[in-house]
C-alpha cells in the first residue's frame, strides 16, 4: 500500500499469529488483567504502552502476550468501561505533539523548507483524524488549530 504523502510504498511488516485462546503458560485471570490495565492508565501510561508493559512485565509476574485474546476486549475498551480512557485518542495526541514541535522549529528557522512541508503533511493527517473522531471521541464542533493543540497538550 502506498504512503499518504509520497508515492513510495512502505515495507511490509510481520503479522500477528492467529490465536483463539491465550497460551497455556499465560493463564492469568481476565479480571486481574483488567485491574492492571486500569492501574497502569491511572499511572499515566498510554494504551500502547500498557500493552507493552503487560507483555514485558505481566500481571503478578506472568506475561500477557495479547490482552484481547486473554480478556476478549481491547485495552481501549477496558479503559472506556472503567472511565479511565484519555481525553484524546493516542494517535491524534502523538500527531499533535509532532505538529507543535515542528511549528516551533519552523518559526525559529523560516528557511527550513523540508520541515515546513513536514508540518503541512502532519497537520493534514491531523485534520483527517479529527474528521474521523469528530462526534465519537471529540466534540462535534472541534477544529484543529495550533493554539488548540498547545492547550490540549498542556493538560
Amino acid at each position: 500500500m502506498a504512503r499518504m504523502h509520497t508515492r513510495r510504498r512502505g515495507s511490509s511488516g510481520s503479522d500477528k499469529p492467529v490465536a483463539d485462546e491465550p497460551p497455556e503458560w499465560s493463564d492469568v485471570d481476565p479480571d486481574d488483567i483488567e485491574a492492571r490495565v486500569v492501574e497502569l492508565a491511572e499511572q499515566g501510561y498510554e494504551p500502547s504502552q500498557i500493552g507493552l508493559k503487560l507483555r514485558d512485565e505481566g500481571v503478578k509476574g506472568v506475561p500477557v502476550p495479547d490482552v484481547k485474546v486473554a480478556t476478549g476486549k481491547k485495552v481501549t475498551t477496558i479503559l472506556d468501561e472503567n472511565d479511565a480512557s484519555p481525553e484524546l485518542p493516542e494517535d491524534l495526541r502523538n500527531l499533535m505533539q509532532r505538529a507543535v514541535g515542528l511549528r516551533r522549529h519552523v518559526n525559529e528557522n523560516q528557511q527550513d523548507m523540508q520541515n515546513k512541508r513536514a508540518l503541512q503533511n502532519t497537520e493534514s493527517k491531523i485534520r483527517r483524524l479529527v474528521d474521523y473522531y469528530r462526534g465519537d471521541e471529540l466534540d462535534e464542533d472541534f477544529t484543529y488549530t495550533y493554539d488548540v493543540a498547545v492547550k490540549l497538550l498542556e493538560e
